[in-house]
């Protein structure tokens, strides 16, 4: 029996001799990270903490990560990923343990932070010319690999030649990939178009 499933019957378990508030009906229950464990109910997801307790309720807006033990959203450094979507696009952001947006939904990829770090994919937009009949400025858009503290601040550009992209849904129908990996507390591994890596020093 998986790991994810025997938690899954410990904690209903635990809930039935009244250990914890009831929960029930959840279609999935994760280990615990960080005191903080992440329940399923159709298509949301709750976090309760490790007395049973809810603390974060049920919403649509947090981010599955993909671990051995299944597929959920967890904190890491006291962050949780989300997503919000602007025009049919995606964008990442991050809440805190009582369920606060710390980091708007800004980012067209991010990852779970690490050694209170996280990677993500900043956008940038610059305006080229004015477009008269429209009455509107023409931009366009590219984005950096970027690492980011708990806060959102800016640690260092991982790739300072912007990749260009057409900030359209129809173009943007999944995430821009995210070849990058921390590989210690201070170093990333960066994969480039050619499939090759370089390591970065994070200072």
């Amino acid at each position: 029996m998986k790991l994810a499933n025997l938690l899954t019957f410990a904690f209903l378990f635990m809930t039935s001799l009244g250990f914890a508030q009831n929960i029930e009906n959840v279609d999935f229950v994760s280990p615990m990270h960080e005191n903080m464990i992440a329940i399923k109910k159709g298509n949301q997801w709750a976090f309760i903490d490790s007395e049973g307790r809810i603390i974060i309720n049920y919403r649509t807006d947090l981010v599955a990560s993909n671990t051995e033990n299944g597929n959920y959203p967890l904190f890491k450094s006291g962050r949780c990923l989300i997503t919000k979507k602007k025009n049919d696009i995606s964008y990442f952001g991050y809440v805190d343990i009582n369920g606060n947006t710390v980091i708007e939904p800004q980012f067209l990829n991010a990852t779970n932070f690490q050694h209170d770090l996280a990677i993500v994919l900043l956008l940038k937009r610059t305006e080229i010319s004015d477009n008269i009949a429209l009455k509107k400025p023409v931009a366009t858009y590219d984005y950096f690999p970027i690492v980011i503290d708990l806060s959102g601040k800016t640690v260092t550009y991982l790739v300072m030649e912007p990749t260009h992209v057409t900030l359209s849904s129809d173009y943007l129908r999944k995430p821009p990939s995210l070849d990058i990996k921390f590989i210690s507390k201070t170093l990333v591994a960066v994969m480039n178009s050619q499939k090759k890596w370089s390591v970065i020093k994070v200072n």
